[in-house]
């Protein structure tokens, strides 16, 4: 393997950052010196090794072996300069020992900190995860052995508060997810010009008729599409809303419906239209203020607003007083659509309708604007 040392490091998501861990251990089981400096395989693809000039070098902390037949190996996740993610120094521990007996060539199992299915308990890892190890660990393992494979985030549990994975059915940590090597810079100016561009080449296709709908995140791309939103119509925002606002209405967007999660759009409702959490939060602010609007006081309004997430301080309002805690949802929905408006006058855009539709963590929309509602019903989307 053709091997650059002094290539500068890149920033990969935690599915490279796995795939370099387990390389380390797998080469220390096999009773081999690991590198400090691991080559990868990055397209998984059947082409991938043919086609690539070189692997990429993946640094890992360290590898030992453990009683029992274990071998210990640890990554610190970097997800490039310039970056503002919550991986950004995330321990990874990889705990790798031959498997006795028959079965698939490897069996993975989520340890403390790692994200599981909540109807399943499997771990929750992307495809492309599964790939990473195939053609990086497959190679390494002889014919009739298989590998167990136990991963750990010890900061997993705690930092997967600070995320939407409970929306979408993941529980008890980070999932192991990413569709590619590269982190996806969704804070970057690099992240926006892309989605401006899918934007720009949606309004501008043949037959555009005017409508679209702009999803938060990976995760709000998928529900949309499970719940029969046309792809054509949708585009992933990420956190650029405002500027993602401005450009639909001056491509001549006559219908925009914003679908994302409650407790990321409630961002807008509080006039906050770039929503990574590095740069802004004040959820609890704006959950409390429209709650205080709404009649609410005294102890269950502190209660709101210490509640770790919007998600929880929600559910706990609906187990006291559900139709107070509906209205309330209710009315973020509709403070979305009224700021979204408000951010649209201050550049001159007043003509576009705004929808927002809001879901929660059992992946159900819990929340419709007046304006939303309507756009949903034109979609033939049920709510």
């Amino acid at each position: 393997m053709p091997i650059d040392p002094s290539a500068p490091p890149q920033g990969y998501t935690v599915p490279v950052w796995l795939a370099a861990a387990a390389r380390a251990a797998l080469l220390s089981l096999r009773g081999e010196a690991w590198q400090r400096l691991q080559p990868l395989w990055l397209d998984p693809s059947p082409a991938g090794p043919e086609q690539a000039q070189q692997p990429a070098l993946v640094p890992v902390e360290s590898a030992a072996p453990l009683a029992d037949g274990w071998v210990l190996a640890m990554v610190r996740c970097d997800p490039g300069p310039e970056v503002l993610d919550l991986t950004r120094g995330l321990v990874l521990w990889v705990l790798l020992r031959w498997r006795q007996g028959p079965g698939e060539w490897l069996a993975l199992r989520a340890g403390e900190g790692v994200g599981v299915l909540q109807a399943s308990g499997e771990p929750c890892l992307s495809a492309y995860a599964r790939q990473l190890l195939e053609c990086n660990l497959r190679p390494l393992v002889p014919e009739g052995r298989g590998l167990e494979l136990v991963v750990v985030i010890p900061q997993g549990r705690r930092l997967a508060e600070r995320t939407s994975n409970a929306a979408f059915g993941v529980v008890d940590g980070l999932a192991l997810i990413g569709t590619q090597a590269e982190v996806q810079r969704s804070a970057a100016p690099d992240q926006l010009a892309l989605a401006l561009a899918d934007l720009r080449g949606r309004c501008g296709a043949e037959g555009f008729g005017g409508a679209l709908v702009l999803v938060i995140g990976e995760n709000g791309l998928d529900l949309a599409q499970q719940l029969g939103v046309p792809v054509d119509l949708l585009v992933k925002a990420g956190n650029w809303i405002g500027p993602l606002l401005v450009a639909a209405a001056e491509a001549g967007v006559q219908r925009l419906l914003l679908f994302g999660y409650q407790g990321k759009l409630i961002k807008l409702a509080g006039g906050i239209f770039h929503t990574h959490h590095h740069l802004a939060d004040g959820r609890a602010e704006v959950l409390t203020a429209l709650a205080a609007l709404a009649g609410l006081g005294g102890a269950a309004l502190q209660a709101l607003h210490d509640a770790a997430t919007v998600e929880e301080a929600l559910a706990q309002l609906s187990r006291h007083d559900p139709a107070r805690a509906e209205r309330l949802r209710q009315s973020i929905a509709a403070a979305v659509e009224r700021r979204s408006l408000a951010y649209l006058a201050r550049y001159g855009q007043e003509r576009m309708a705004v929808g927002a539709v809001l879901f929660d963590r059992s992946r159900q929309i819990c929340a419709v604007g007046p304006v939303g509602f309507e756009q949903l019903s034109a979609l033939g989307v049920q709510s």
